[in-house]
């Protein structure tokens, strides 16, 4: 089996972020049942993943802030969670088979993220897109986005070694902390929850 990913010439670029943002609720639903092909449905929604938010940080990003309808802390932190989306999409590929516990845990931390993500842009920077920015340069970024997006999608970007690469440059570029910094903030993370627990059970 295979998914027929929708590749639109153009449009409105904030309803083609939210059409987007609809499949990926529908391909995350297609990893999660055991009577579908989860390998096909994993593919798939990697490749949408990749090619969305490179698009996205290419083509869109920028032209918002230069119109002024997002700032650069806003841009910066779309960014930032693309890298997030990285990294546990890099979990996800990376786990053997489709029936494994492994599997499953790597889907629920993706979903997590990815839903995250969605509803965090649709309220910080596409409402402020449409409110802002005009009808043609919407189309016209529409169009940009469509094609780098559809190009990716053609030559394939979500391999386990690109998406891997990905991980390394968002980490070179400060958008995500490299792994020793990552465990050291989860270490000191989960140490404060054990604290708060104690104190509770206390109380």
């Amino acid at each position: 089996m295979t998914y027929d990913i929708p590749r639109p010439t153009g449009g409105d670029i904030v309803e083609l972020i939210l059409d987007d943002h609809r499949l990926f609720e529908d391909l995350l639903r297609e990893c999660r049942r055991d009577d579908r092909d989860r390998a096909a449905a994993r593919e798939a929604l990697a490749e949408l993943l990749v090619a969305h938010a490179e698009a996205e940080e290419a083509e869109v990003y920028p032209k918002l802030h230069s119109k002024r309808a997002i700032t650069a802390h806003e841009e910066e932190h779309g960014e930032e969670e693309h890298a997030e989306i990285t990294e546990a999409l890099l979990a996800f590929v990376e786990a053997t088979g489709t029936d494994t516990q492994k599997y499953e845990d790597a889907l629920e931390k993706l979903a997590k993220v990815v839903n995250h993500h969605s509803c965090e842009e649709e309220l910080t920077i596409l409402n402020p897109a449409r409110d802002e920015v005009s009808d043609s340069v919407r189309h016209d970024v529409g169009v940009a986005w469509a094609t780098m997006r559809n190009t990716l999608l053609e030559n394939g970007c979500a391999s386990r070694d690109q998406v891997a690469a990905l991980l390394r440059k968002a980490e070179k570029e400060g958008a995500i902390p490299p792994p020793a910094v990552r465990e050291r903030q989860e270490a000191i993370e989960e140490d404060a929850k054990k604290r708060a627990d104690a104190l509770a059970e206390d109380a």
